[in-house]
C-alpha cells in the first residue's frame, strides 16, 4: 500500500481503504469454502482527502486518518485496482466506525 497511495490520492472527503482478508479457517480448524466466507467490513485506512467544504466555506478535516482499522457498509464504495491490489473508495460519512486500541 506505500507505493499505491502515492499514485493516487483521493479528493475532498474521500476514503482509499484496503479491505482485510477474509478468514478462511474456523478457530477450531475447519477449512471455510470461499463460497461460504462473508464479505469482509473491516479495512484499514490507506490514504485520505483533505475534506469536504462546509456551509460556511471552511475546510471540515476527514474523521479517520491512515493506518486506522474501520468498519465499512456492506454495500457501497468504488473498487479501484492498483498495482494488482483492490482497494475501495469511500466517503467520510459512509464509514461506519473505526476500531479502537
Amino acid at each position: 500500500a506505500g507505493k499505491a497511495f502515492r499514485k493516487f490520492l483521493p479528493l475532498f472527503d474521500r476514503v482509499l481503504v484496503e479491505r482485510c482478508a477474509a478468514e478462511t479457517v474456523t478457530k477450531g480448524g475447519i477449512m471455510i469454502p470461499e463460497k461460504s466466507q462473508g464479505k469482509v467490513l473491516q479495512a484499514t485506512v490507506v490514504a485520505v482527502g483533505s475534506g469536504a467544504r462546509g456551509k460556511d466555506g471552511e475546510i471540515q478535516p476527514v474523521s479517520v486518518k491512515v493506518g486506522e482499522k474501520v468498519l465499512l457498509p456492506e454495500y457501497g464504495g468504488t473498487k479501484i485496482v492498483l498495482e494488482d491490489k483492490d482497494y475501495y473508495l469511500f466517503r467520510d460519512g459512509d464509514i461506519l466506525g473505526k476500531y479502537v486500541d
